[in-house]
């Protein structure tokens, strides 16, 4: 097992930060960071990812890593960047090299259990089960686990406070939750307390 595994879930939850502009996603994390939470994935979408990564990778609190990463080229610059996980919602075997030489938690993802073992085959640390919500939910989770035991489980898309509980009920290690915690439009008419009261919300949730 991966070191950051425990870490990741002691946390339940990873903000998987996804805007048009890296002002938007440092502001997101900011208020985020307010409420408490110190895990953020960056996704590749982000315009200049690697160098809001490299930002907030000087911050020793922070667990940071890179999300909807494209290509082996990308990941190495996330990594150099200071990003302690990547993530992709897809199976890529080339990511693999890369990512175990820095040390760093590879999180593939996979929506069947054929996808699940090829995720496993390129050496993911943890499956992300994507897209969760439209899938099955909770129950494809479930039927997933059911089939592996032992394989650790990140669902996103879709997941928020009020169904988080059910996906770990169902046998996810942690999820990932985008929109609900990191919404754009809240982040862009500068409601701070918005943010930060869903945020406290999905932390009360994993602290339940």
């Amino acid at each position: 097992m991966h070191p950051l595994i425990p870490r990741l879930r002691a946390a339940r939850l990873i903000p998987v930060v996804r805007t048009s502009s890296a002002a938007r996603a440092a502001t997101a994390v900011a208020w985020l960071q307010e409420a408490g939470l110190r895990i953020f994935e960056i996704t590749m979408t982000v315009p200049e990812a690697p160098a809001l990564i490299r930002a907030l990778a000087a911050d020793p609190e922070l667990l940071v890593g890179a999300g909807t990463v494209p290509d082996a080229r990308t990941a190495e610059a996330c990594l150099d960047a200071g990003a302690q996980f990547i993530v992709a919602p897809w199976v890529d075997a080339t990511l693999a090299d890369t990512v175990q030489d820095a040390g760093a938690c590879l999180m593939l993802g996979a929506l069947t259990p054929t996808e699940v073992r090829a995720a496993l085959a390129a050496g993911a640390d943890v499956v992300k089960v994507f897209p969760a919500s439209s899938a099955g939910g909770p129950a494809h989770v479930k039927a997933l686990r059911s089939v592996f035991p032992d394989v650790v489980f990140c669902p996103t898309g879709g997941v928020d406070a009020r169904n988080m509980p059910d996906y770990l009920a169902a046998g996810a290690a942690f999820v990932g939750i985008g929109g609900k915690l990191v919404d754009e439009a809240l982040i862009a008419a500068g409601d701070r307390a918005a943010v930060i009261r869903a945020a406290e919300d999905a932390l009360g949730t994993a602290r339940a």
